[in-house]
């Protein structure tokens, strides 16, 4: 006699599981043990059949209650043996057996013998006449459960791998950081938190916007910029300033990453000289800012007032000093 089987277990379903759920768990569990994709397993080959068997009958609404009918009693004494319980409760059902063919086959089951009514007076003898046989039952394929035509492609699944893309960037927005929408090499578009104090060199990692999924390293590149320039953590500029703020000295207004910050020109510099602004050069990898070193030219107008043109020549005829007075020759 066919052993019962258990389909909400094989199936990993409670028993009043859903139509949806049970599809669901079926499909995953068909996928799992494909003989596609365990050749040569026999384990997974049978646990593949059973998933079929047991999904043909619980995706049948019929199938379904006439088996979940039949759960409570199976283990019952005497079932399957022609018992008085089995009669009252299973009487179109001779063993496990008949119950097992109906609901996967849905075979009808084979009529009782027929008897000719025997005359009293003219027959001493009956004669019997049966039904023919059923036809031969065919096996359900486990490839195809039920009446459902499902067939699955498993692919392969895409290897991840990294990649890599070089992003040029000011020098404003490799010191600040901060949310960027960039535009790669290839053509992508992505909005990204950008870390700050970025240097070239450094690489940035895009997690999953590599191929299928992996990770994308940008290598940075911070643009020259017209103004200042990076020299290690330091950062230098050249600033221009009137011949009389070199004369005299005066407070004067320096660019720096962070803004305006005044400085102090002090009285009778020299062109090319260099001044210091402490703490305004670019933070290193432990965060620590190098100087900003302000190189300071002095410059001639082009162009003069009227106002301007007479003091010019009142001070070169007042003025003494003489810059040619110490040449060498």
């Amino acid at each position: 006699m066919q052993s019962f089987r258990n389909y909400y277990e094989i199936l990993g379903v409670a028993n009043d599981a859903s139509a949806d759920e049970i599809k669901r768990s079926y499909r995953r569990l068909a996928r799992q043990y494909h003989p596609d994709l365990n050749p040569g397993n026999k384990a997974a080959e049978d646990k593949f059949k059973a998933i079929g068997e047991a999904y043909g009958v619980l995706s049948d609404s019929v199938k379904r209650a006439e088996y979940d009918q039949l759960g409570g009693f199976w283990k019952q004494p005497g079932f399957g043996r022609g018992g008085r319980n089995d009669k009252e409760k299973f009487g179109k059902f001779r063993t496990f057996n008949d119950f097992y063919d109906e609901i996967l086959s849905r075979r009808t089951p084979a009529p009782e013998p027929e008897f000719d009514p025997v005359p009293r007076r003219t027959q001493t003898t009956r004669t019997v006449r049966t039904a023919a046989p059923p036809p031969p039952r065919q096996e359900p394929d486990p490839f195809r459960p039920g009446t459902s035509k499902e067939s699955y492609t498993v692919k392969p699944p895409k290897q991840k791998r990294d990649a890599e893309a070089r992003l040029t960037v000011p020098l404003e927005k490799a010191y600040s950081g901060g949310r960027e929408r960039i535009r790669l090499e290839d053509g992508r578009s992505l909005e990204v938190d950008m870390p700050p104090h970025m240097v070239s060199g450094q690489k940035v990692r895009l997690r999953e916007q590599g191929v299928n999924g992996g990770d994308l390293y940008l290598n940075i590149e911070v643009s020259p910029h017209p103004f200042f320039r990076l020299e290690g953590s330091d950062i230098s500029c050249k600033l221009p300033i009137t011949p009389s703020e070199a004369v005299l000295g005066a407070p004067v207004e320096v660019p720096t990453l962070d803004g305006l910050v005044k400085m102090v020109v002090p009285a009778g510099v020299r062109s090319g000289q260099r001044l210091r602004l402490a703490n305004k050069g670019y933070p290193d990898v432990n965060g620590d800012r190098g100087d900003q070193i302000v190189e300071l030219t002095i410059a001639i107008p082009k162009e003069l007032s009227e106002q301007e043109r007479e003091l010019y020549e009142k001070l070169r005829q007042a003025e003494t000093f003489n810059p040619r007075k110490d040449l060498p020759v």
